[in-house]
């Protein structure tokens, strides 16, 4: 009787023991690392999984059989003492100090170095895991670093930074992590960093082309030979004979007084203006390959800028939707190059519907000398289209109107989709009818005078320079 009595009595304390552990040790446990984390923001890492496994597993020992109870306890204590001593090699962040070095204006799509040196002053090593504080428009690769800096050390750290948009963006700090010894704790922590970053369209084309220039190879990425005005006729100096020079041009009476090949260099007409009107509407918020129509249209305006700068006219720029975005006088000279990329490298196409009306008052009044017009857009309705047409042809009398219209990929290709399935046809059927109605459009404002460029949004470049050229080669201004 009595022995029935004991043996009720133990497993009543094991079933007692069983309801109340777990919540006790829950307790005990959450508390330090609610301390830790509220005060130190110190938080432990995956690797107690390694720890809480095993002690579950010897817990359900206890369930069968009581005589456990003593090794658990000293096993918990073993882990217990591991995870304390372990939390004690964990480090401050005093001593560390970081420097980013990188460029200031990056190029949209391009790859750009980005180094953070990293001093340890203090007088123990450190675990670290560091990562950038990055805009969501910027990717870094790779994202996380891991390493490890002894005392009175420095390292440095490379990654490569891809904008995906233009605009400004800034910097404001760097995380970083410092592990325990054997990665069971983690400091998260903050270091304030600033920084800022320019990213402006790419540039890569312009330095193609003035490569392609110099070597007489323009043909290369579509722009024609034209012959330009004045060429034969207004000789302007004599100079050195280079190797991209063509061998007509040699002086030989020169040449043999000099004993040097001399070459003859002649004159374009120069001091011709001309005034980009860019739409930021929502006629060009359509996306191509990861770039939005007005993407495409700044990277043709920046190329046609650089060829005209290039021949001695003056280029001008405003940028509209519903209001006056950004505006930049008529100049030229080389240093204008810069005012047109810092002004067009933080416009983004809006939701807005597109004031043609407040963008040719603003024209009127800003620009009253002769000048090449040059508007950049889409159209899809009728409405904008009748707008676009008025006030170009109230501009021909005056000036030399350009219109450049970008088209949509994916209106052509719904078009020229050959599935006959009834869906894909009504589709395809109303894509066709777009495009009829666009090119009506086109053929009414080439028969009112105006010149038109109508070309895909990746294909618009050449055949913008092209017609430029053209214009200069007939002394349409």
């Amino acid at each position: 009787m009595d022995q029935t009595i004991d043996a009720q009595q133990l497993y009543d304390s094991v079933g007692s023991y069983l309801f109340w552990a777990p919540w006790i040790g829950l307790a005990l446990l959450l508390l330090p690392l609610l301390v830790l984390a509220w005060g130190w923001r110190i938080y432990p890492t995956l690797r107690w999984l390694w720890f809480l496994l095993p002690l579950s597993f010897a817990t359900v020992l206890v369930a069968i059989d009581p005589l456990y109870r003593h090794f658990i306890v000293v096993l918990d204590l073993v882990a217990v003492s591991f995870v304390v001593l372990d939390l004690l090699t964990i480090t401050s962040q005093s001593g560390i100090r970081v420097e980013r070095q990188m460029v200031r204006s990056a190029s949209l799509g391009g790859t750009h170095p980005v180094k953070l040196l990293v001093e340890n002053r203090s007088d123990r090593l450190k675990r670290i895991v560091m990562r950038d504080d990055l805009p969501t428009e910027l990717s870094a690769k790779p994202e996380v670093h891991r390493f490890r800096l002894d005392s009175r050390k420095r390292t440095e750290i490379d990654y490569k930074l891809t904008p995906k948009r233009r605009g400004t963006y800034r910097f404001e700090s760097i995380y970083f992590q410092l592990l325990s010894r054997f990665g069971l704790w983690t400091r998260n922590l903050r270091k304030p960093l600033p920084g800022e970053l320019h990213v402006y369209p790419d540039m890569k084309q312009l330095t193609e082309y003035a490569i392609l220039a110099r070597t007489n190879r323009l043909s290369l990425i579509g722009v024609r030979k034209t012959r330009k005005a004045g060429q034969d006729n207004n000789f302007e100096r004599l100079r050195d004979y280079t190797q991209d020079d063509n061998y007509k041009h040699i002086d030989w009476r020169s040449t043999a007084r000099r004993n040097k090949l001399t070459v003859k260099q002649f004159q374009t007409d120069q001091s011709q203006r001309i005034v980009f009107l860019v739409d930021c509407g929502r006629l060009m918020t359509a996306e191509y390959r990861g770039l939005s129509l007005l993407d495409y249209a700044l990277n043709s305006m920046l190329m046609l800028s650089y060829v005209a700068l290039h021949q001695g006219d003056s280029v001008g720029l405003m940028c509209f939707s519903d209001r006056i975005e950004s505006y930049v006088p008529v100049r030229g000279g080389a240093s204008q190059m810069n005012r047109l990329l810092h002004a067009s490298f933080d416009r983004f196409p809006t939701l807005l519907q597109t004031n043609y009306s407040e963008a040719f008052l603003h024209f009127s009044k800003t620009c009253r000398k002769r000048s090449l017009v040059v508007l950049l857009t889409s159209v899809i309705d009728d409405v904008s289209a009748a707008q676009i047409t008025g006030y170009l042809t109230t501009l021909r009398g005056k000036h030399l109107p350009l219109l450049c219209l970008l088209r949509d990929r994916a209106v052509f290709e719904y078009a020229d989709n050959p599935n006959l399935d009834e869906s894909v046809l009504y589709r395809s059927a109303a894509a066709a009818q777009l495009l009829i109605w666009r090119n009506d459009v086109i053929q009414k404002i080439q028969n009112a005078g105006i010149l038109a460029v109508d070309a895909f949004p990746d294909a618009l470049t050449s055949p913008l320079v092209n017609q430029y050229l053209e214009v200069k080669a007939k002394h349409l201004l």
